[in-house]
């Protein structure tokens, strides 16, 4: 006998072996129908396995459906082996390599003899709708190593067969045949490509073979599958959102920045942009001043024997840009926390002067990529809100309480409400004792609980230096932004000789708390650009008001407005050009200014103007005085 024990605890008995789909059957009709997969076991040593998995032992059994984000995930998978079964029908050249499942999607790559076309991914698209109507059967078997090398080399799929050849000497590994269409995979897939309904294929790109430039250049598809025809509507509709609200197509209408082939992942900000800079550094600023953080700036060249000393050199130089002078060596910092430290050892510390709070808006340099680099979001040189808190064991729960209170208050003035709390926990590779990480997660898990946060965990995701919380924003369109963050550590500031003196005369290291709110300037500065679609609030806007002449006989009254404003502090200008008004206010309406004023003979009569809000409101004529107080109360309520 075979018990099969089910999600609601219920148990199910079978004379022998079963499959995962004979289980689905056995509950209901619907189920065997809807099933895509089994999920065997729980937590960490549970494994997904297909429908035809047979089950010889009792075991625990969860049938996965479309409704499952594990069964998306198996959609996904599929649907990238059904795009590589199309492309060999129609290019049966065209050899096949790798095609993992990525956030909402997956892709191929491909070795052809030429590139594919728009119209080849509109022919390939429609190939695999054609196979997936087939209904074939999804069939999985398994060959030892050499047998698998030699078989792929048979197909003339020699990328396929090096795969198969990297994998030790004596295993087995498994395929999975759909149709004419064979390929390697550990799986699990779909029962049948039937199950594939709701994909598009969404772009072509270049991949080196293995990701080494040495390497030949591979053709890369890439595509979205979902579980409705809904899902797939709805996520084809936010690309469309996301795509007008492009911070570097906003960027260059709003003449905001640009990023330079002379300077390749670094900003050239232009004088809006840098206003806008402005008002969030200047925020930011705000906000160490009135919660105890002291402005501190350190120098951008660090000598690598600190580098060294912090553990740094081993994890990051990869990605640090280096220099040499005079027979010593030097890094650009890619972060900020050892200089801080060096700082804090000026001068004795006694247990009384803690917490201690640094803040700096740092500028860092990381060597990133060239493929990784996007916009401004993903960058070579950025500026960090960048705080450490030295302080006391006992006061790390205290200080991340605050801090979570506080960052969800500058969130809410950015505009953003919705925020997912994660804590990242020890990682395999890491320094320090089990018993400080020990006390630094349950400390950051007792804040989130004491602050009345719902979290997650994920395991082994911590710095190589401290478990951390994440504080990752969602925007209008759903998309998830990772910014905030408070890591706790206890092994840096003893390792560059960090002191406070206790109570009793003891030296001690402190703990101390790398926090960071907005993360890098020029990446969540991007991250409001898409946010606001560029319609930045009024408090943020590189220029708040517009003032507007119908004709001349208005320019020096147009003029007194603009000086009346700036006197209360906002940002204004004029457009006095002999132009139809209709044609300046479409004008600025497009540059996304929060308020035009136009004045004409009757405005000027009676000190009075005509106000218009962004989105073509009209919101009458007032006095001069009544927009000022209007405006005003929209800046301090970060409207």
């Amino acid at each position: 006998m075979v018990s099969i024990q089910l999600p609601d605890g219920s148990k199910r008995e079978f004379p022998g072996p079963v499959t995962v789909a004979e289980v689905a059957a056995s509950i209901g009709a619907g189920l065997a129908k809807a099933a895509l997969a089994g999920r065997i076991g729980q937590g960490a040593d549970a494994r997904v396995v297909d429908t035809s998995f047979v089950i010889e032992h009792d075991a625990q059994l969860a049938v996965i459906t479309d409704k499952d984000t594990a069964g998306l995930d198996v959609i996904r998978h599929s649907t990238a082996h059904l795009l590589a079964y199309a492309v060999k029908e129609l290019f049966p050249d065209a050899q096949v390599t790798i095609g993992p499942v990525i956030e909402n999607g997956f892709f191929y790559d491909f070795s052809y003899k030429r590139p594919f076309t728009p119209d080849d991914l509109a022919a390939i698209e429609a190939k695999m709708t054609e196979l997936a109507r087939k209904d074939e059967k999804v069939q999985r078997r398994v060959l030892p190593r050499d047998e698998a090398v030699a078989y792929f080399k048979g197909l003339g799929e020699h990328y396929k067969a090096e795969i198969i050849a990297s994998i030790p000497a004596g295993e087995d590994v498994s395929l999975y045949r759909e149709g004419a269409f064979e390929d390697l995979c550990r799986g699990p897939h779909v029962p049948s490509t039937g199950k594939l309904k709701h994909f598009k294929l969404m772009k072509l790109a270049g991949a080196y073979w293995r990701g080494d430039h040495r390497n030949e250049m591979l053709q890369r598809i890439y595509g979205t599958a979902w579980a409705t025809k809904d899902e797939l509507a709805q996520y084809l509709h936010m690309l469309g959102e996301a795509e007008k609200r492009d911070h570097r197509k906003l960027g260059r209408e709003l003449d905001l920045f640009h990023i330079d082939e002379h300077a390749p992942g670094l900003v050239f900000w232009h004088p809006k942009g840098w206003t806008v800079w402005q008002q969030v550094e200047q925020y930011m600023r705000a906000v160490y001043r009135d919660n105890g953080y002291q402005e501190v700036k350190g120098p951008q060249l660090l000598d690598q024997g600190l580098w060294e000393k912090t553990g740094h050199w081993d994890k990051y130089r990869e990605n640090m840009f280096t220099t040499e002078s005079e027979k010593r060596d030097y890094a650009l910092k890619p972060m900020n926390c050892p200089g801080h430290i060096l700082i804090y050892k000026q001068g004795i510390k006694s247990y009384r002067d803690l917490p201690l709070r640094y803040g700096e808006f740092g500028q860092c340099h990381r060597n990133e990529p060239t493929g990784g680099l996007h916009g401004i979001m993903r960058v070579r040189g950025f500026t960090q809100d960048d705080g450490h808190i030295f302080c006391l064991e006992d006061q790390i729960l205290d200080e991340c309480v605050a801090y979570t209170t506080l960052l969800q208050k500058v969130y809410a003035d950015f505009g953003f409400d919705k925020i997912i709390y994660k804590v990242a926990t020890r990682p395999d590779a890491r320094i320090g004792t089990d018993d400080s990480w020990d006390k630094a997660e349950h400390a950051l898990i007792e804040s989130l609980r004491r602050s009345n946060c719902e979290f997650e965990i994920a395991p082994g995701d911590g710095a190589f230096y401290g478990p951390k919380i994440e504080y990752t924003l969602k925007d209008a369109l759903g998309r998830q932004w990772q910014c905030g963050t408070m890591q706790v550590d206890f092994s840096m500031p003893e390792r560059l000789g960090a002191e406070y003196v206790a109570e009793s005369g003891e030296r001690h290291a402190p703990v101390m708390l790398h926090r960071a709110i907005v993360g890098s300037l020029e990446r969540f500065i991007g991250i409001l650009i898409e946010q606001h679609a560029g319609a930045l609030p009024a408090w943020l806007a590189p220029l708040q008001v517009s003032v507007l002449n119908i004709t001349e006989a208005q320019a020096e009254y147009a003029r007194d407005v603009v000086k009346t404003l700036q006197k209360q502090g906002l940002r204004v200008a004029s457009d006095l050009r002999n132009e139809k008004i209709n044609y300046k206010i479409r004008e600025h309406s497009m540059q996304k200014v929060p308020y035009i004023l136009v004045v004409g003979d009757k405005e000027k009569a009676n000190g009075t103007v005509a106000v218009r809000a962004r989105g073509n409101q009209d919101l009458g004529v007032m006095p001069l005085a009544d927009f000022t107080l209007k405006i005003a109360a929209d800046i301090a309520q970060k409207v």
